[in-house]
């Protein structure tokens, strides 16, 4: 009557792998955190690029997809042409328009925190007349003070954008400037426009102070204007021709939320780099991990050789040492999910960004790093299942 076969149960398989874990914790530790830093590397740049389209789609959200803005481009001959100053009264006729504004930017003008700085100092800061229509138009708000059109079109007043009054030192309203070659005092700040970038770096008087101090013709630079949703690509198709009747081909129209969009997509073309260099930390710790094992089953060739006495088989072998790679790998991995996640949430909070982790990416992160860990402990198991037992015991 032959002997029974052995038999070596599932729950004994994970308690012998976990406590060859035990057996050297340093070196264990060692193991698990070079997949760790792989695997945090790869989830952390997922969770940041995840939280960044977030915040976009966020904005988009709140600022609209129907924001189009109106400039002049090149005649015939190269050089640089103009919008007719009736050009935003006629958009304004348009069907489907619910409003328009524009911006004319003044030529030789510049903007400084007092008459002390020197002229060629201008800070990257441009000077811009203003339509009363601007903030409905373009969707943006006051941080601070007032508009343009609530003082007196009589005073030297100015609003700032959001960048022109940290370079300026500005942080509230009733500050002296000094604007093309006298003092203007600071009525409003903007909050920053993710829409109209241009807006940031700008300081902003009204039409009638431009037009009699400056020479301003009342030619708009940029015209925004919004639409309807559904009436978005018509009108768009209008503009060119509304605008300048007499040369269409001259002007531009862009979507400024399309600027936001293209950013997204070379985020995520970013994001996939750097998931690829992830990538790379991750093979490099399945590598150590491999390394380990191949010790381990060196130092327990005895403990190897009186389990085949005992009657393990080859194959008890092998899944004990499988397993045991697979539960180190398993350890970083779960390490360095959550080491991924903190780096996740911490750079998006200071970033002011929302936290946007997907549930599938902590889940794929472990899966990953248990594949990892039965693949790099293959070998060391295969090894450890070919040890004879007689060699094994008198080793």
């Amino acid at each position: 009557m032959s002997a029974p076969r052995s038999r070596l149960r599932t729950a004994d398989l994970v308690a012998l792998g976990a406590h060859g874990v035990r057996a050297h914790p340093l070196r264990a530790a060692l193991s698990a955190l070079g997949i760790a830093i792989g695997i945090a590397a790869m989830v952390a740049v997922v969770g940041l690029s995840a939280s960044s389209r977030a915040l976009v789609q966020q904005q988009l959200a709140a600022l609209g997809t129907n924001l189009l803005t109106v400039t002049a481009g090149d005649d015939l001959f190269g050089k640089a042409s103009e919008l007719p100053a009736e050009a935003t009264g006629r958009i304004l006729r348009l069907d489907g328009v619910e409003s328009a504004a524009w911006t004319a930017t003044l030529d030789k003008v510049h903007v400084y925190r007092s008459a002390l700085i020197p002229r060629g100092e201008t800070g990257g800061l441009s000077v811009a007349a203003a339509d009363a229509a601007l903030l409905e138009a373009t969707g943006s708000s006051l941080a601070h003070g007032r508009w343009l059109a609530e003082v007196p079109a009589s005073l030297d007043t100015v609003v700032l954008g959001a960048k022109a009054a940290e370079r300026l030192g500005v942080h509230s309203a009733g500050t002296q400037l000094w604007l093309g070659g006298r003092e203007f005092t600071v009525v409003g700040i903007l909050d920053p426009s993710p829409l109209t970038p241009e807006l940031d770096t700008a300081a902003l008087v009204t039409g009638e102070r431009a037009a009699a101090l400056f020479g301003f013709t009342g030619a708009p630079t940029t015209i925004y204007e919004r639409s309807a949703e559904d009436a978005v690509a018509e009108v768009r198709a209008l503009l060119p021709a509304t605008a300048n009747p007499e040369a269409p081909e001259e002007v531009k129209v862009s979507r400024p939320s399309d600027a936001l969009a293209a950013k997204q997509l070379i985020d995520q073309a970013f994001t996939g780099l750097l998931i690829g260099v992830g990538s790379i930390a991750l093979l490099v710790g399945g590598i150590g991990v491999a390394n380990t094992m191949v010790i381990t089953v060196l130092e327990r060739r005895r403990e190897i050789g009186l389990r085949r006495a005992l009657g393990a088989t080859r194959g008890h072998i092998r899944a004990q040492f499988l397993v045991e790679a697979m539960l180190l790998a398993a350890l970083g991995g779960v390490l360095g999910v959550g080491l991924g996640w903190l780096v996740t949430a911490v750079v998006a909070r200071s970033n002011g960004w929302l936290v946007a982790m997907p549930l599938e990416v902590p889940l794929a992160g472990v899966v990953v790093t248990v594949a990892v860990g039965a693949l790099a402990g293959v070998l060391p198991a295969l090894r450890a299942a070919r040890t004879s037992p007689t060699a094994a015991l008198g080793h």
